[in-house]
Formats: structure tokens, C-alpha cells, sequence
């Protein structure tokens, strides 16, 4: 009895140092190995910057979404029934995250993805709020159609 006992306790000894062993080894070897999780855009995919300023950020039941691109926020909210308007964007004047529908829009800028639109805290000449932005998105006419983009840059 005292030897079933025994055996017991040593083989789940055994199996404790050997689970243990096996977390502690494959958590050394990704701090190793160099690879970080990169946050990425939910949209297209596209790595976002490690400097965590991002074209736009929007949070969603406690979780926080980096875009790179504003035509890439927009896509993804209409996709998912979210309200996007609680987003912030980061603006090319003054450098800081405002709410997006404060923001006005440029329609000629280089972005990530091509869609062209460059937020700033300030009003400039030929720009358009957050409404209209979406409506462009929505229909296509935006810097990444070649259509548009040869109307835009003749102007």
C-alpha cells in the first residue's frame, strides 16, 4: 500500500516538473527567438507602426483597433455595424488624436492604403468632414480609383 503511495506521489512529481519544464523552455525560446506580436490593421492587415500612432483608433467593448488608413476604418465599421464616430484620428497639423468628427479632411494626401484622406484640427481650404469622407469610401471615389485620382490631381 505504502509503495502504491509512493509511486503516486513520485510519477505525479515527475509530471509536475516535466509541464513545467516543457512552459518554461517554449517561453524562453519566443523571447528568444526575437518574435514580438506585431499589432496589425483589422481590415487590411497591414502592420501597423510600433510607434502606436495610427491614422485612426476606435475602441469596441473594451478593445482597441489601430487603422492604418481612415478609408480602411471606414470599410471595417460599415462591415461590422459599428459606429465609428467615437473614433479618433490623428492629425497631420497638430499632431494629436482628436475626435474624428471634429476633424477636417483633405482628399489629396499620400496615405497607407491610397484612399487619400488626411485629417487636421484645423479648417483648411478644400476640405470635408467625417460624413462626407464616408460617403466617398462607401461609393469608391477616393485616391486608390484611378478615375478619381486623375480628377483630383488635375485640379
Amino acid at each position: 500500500m505504502k509503495d502504491s503511495k509512493f509511486l503516486f506521489f513520485i510519477s505525479n512529481f515527475l509530471l509536475l516538473l516535466f509541464i513545467s519544464g516543457c512552459n518554461s523552455s517554449s517561453a524562453l525560446s519566443s523571447k528568444d527567438s526575437g518574435d514580438e506580436h506585431k499589432e496589425v490593421c483589422p481590415k487590411c492587415s497591414m502592420e501597423l507602426p510600433a510607434s502606436n500612432i495610427y491614422t485612426a483608433k476606435l475602441q469596441v467593448q473594451n478593445k482597441n483597433y489601430g487603422f492604418d488608413d481612415i478609408g480602411c476604418l471606414v470599410l471595417w465599421s460599415q462591415e461590422k455595424s459599428i459606429n465609428m464616430h467615437k473614433a479618433e484620428v490623428f492629425t497631420n497639423d497638430t499632431q494629436r488624436y482628436i475626435n474624428m468628427s471634429k476633424a477636417y479632411f483633405s482628399f489629396n494626401e499620400n496615405t497607407p492604403m491610397s484612399y487619400g484622406f488626411g485629417a487636421y484640427e484645423l479648417e483648411k481650404e478644400n476640405t470635408i468632414k467625417i460624413d462626407e469622407v464616408k460617403l466617398r469610401i462607401l461609393r469608391g471615389e477616393h485616391m486608390g480609383n484611378p478615375k478619381i485620382r486623375k480628377q483630383i490631381l488635375e485640379h
